[in-house]
């Protein structure tokens, strides 16, 4: 699993941040790249990366502000141009169907794959085999969403050792014995196969927020994250701008991260009116707060790594 910052601007693009796109990459655990939002120029920006869009079959929208949404019609598009054929699933607030549709209606475009809009509220959004998605409504003027991508907990390992004690030596019942509740052996014994299986291996939590005001209450669902991606739209003197625009500042997300007790924090949705000169303050503002926290630049990448 890893995260790619496409662009981590507010509101407009500048020279040094584009607007809002991040990916998690899944393509070790199952071949694919999920997308939340998709700002302006967001095609471009994967352009200067290994990623390709024809792996890009989920795609998050947090909420419907332009700069979060204007990419998508163009990289929808150009998916077809570019080999993609399996079917992507949009998943965003309503009106995330209209602004689709419309768009490419209007424009004449035609892809070369299905494409399947859900509009979500609070809630699950999706389970499969290996991940679930819920969405969280955050407090930004319009319908925002915080997305909490849990993968679920694998199998524990084999224990060897101990079914080699008990005369089960390697083979064909190895298998058996992870993938059922109980076994018979060759010589009549009925096997407890959790007994043999060590405690399950934990899933890695990844918590996207759209942009939001400060609210104590949305730890809750970011509790434990391994990963929490924040907006930090102003810096710590600006709470009361923060406040009247709907979005945080560096302090209160590395609040909100410390309440949550998230293992790391990484800020984006950064103002325009913060130059290169202002980043190492900004981090700063939060780290004095939250330690584990990281100010992403357009193309800053993150890998969740496996628990021990």
């Amino acid at each position: 699993m890893q995260l790619t910052f496409l662009g981590t601007g507010a509101g407009v693009p500048s020279k040094k941040r584009n607007v809002t796109a991040i990916t998690l990459s899944l393509l070790q655990e199952n071949n694919s790249v999920w997308l939340f939002d998709c700002g302006e120029a967001t095609q471009h920006q994967i352009l200067h990366t290994s990623i390709k869009p024809r792996k890009i079959n989920k795609i998050f929208i947090t909420h419907l502000h332009g700069d979060h949404i204007f990419g998508l019609p163009g990289l929808l598009s150009s998916r077809s141009f570019q080999g993609g054929e399996d079917p992507v699933y949009l998943y965003g607030p309503p009106g995330i169907q209209s602004f689709v549709e419309t768009s490419l209606r209007v424009s004449q475009s035609h892809l070369a794959y299905p494409i399947y809009i859900k509009e979500i509220g609070e809630g699950k959004v999706l389970e499969g085999d290996q991940f679930t998605v819920y969405a969280h409504k955050l407090d930004h003027g319009i319908d925002s969403y915080g997305f909490r991508i849990e993968e679920k907990n694998k199998p524990g390992e084999l224990l060897v050792d101990q079914l080699k004690k008990i005369g089960i030596m390697p083979g064909p019942i190895y298998k058996q014995i992870k993938e059922n509740e109980t076994i018979t052996a060759a010589d009549g014994r009925v096997i407890q196969c959790k007994d043999f299986i060590g405690p399950p291996k934990k899933g890695r939590t990844v918590c996207v927020f759209g942009d939001t005001r400060y609210n104590e209450s949305h730890a809750i669902f970011a509790e434990n994250a391994d990963i929490l991606v924040h907006e930090a739209t102003f810096d710590c003197k600006s709470e009361n701008l923060a406040y009247e625009y709907f979005h945080s500042t560096t302090v209160q997300a590395a609040r909100l991260a410390k309440r949550a007790n998230v293992k790391t924090l990484i800020l984006t949705h950064i103002s325009s009116r913060y130059q290169d000169e202002d980043t190492a303050t900004l981090l700063t503002e939060a780290r004095e707060i939250f330690p584990k926290t990281y100010l992403a630049d357009d193309f800053y990448q993150k890998t969740i790594e496996k628990p021990d």
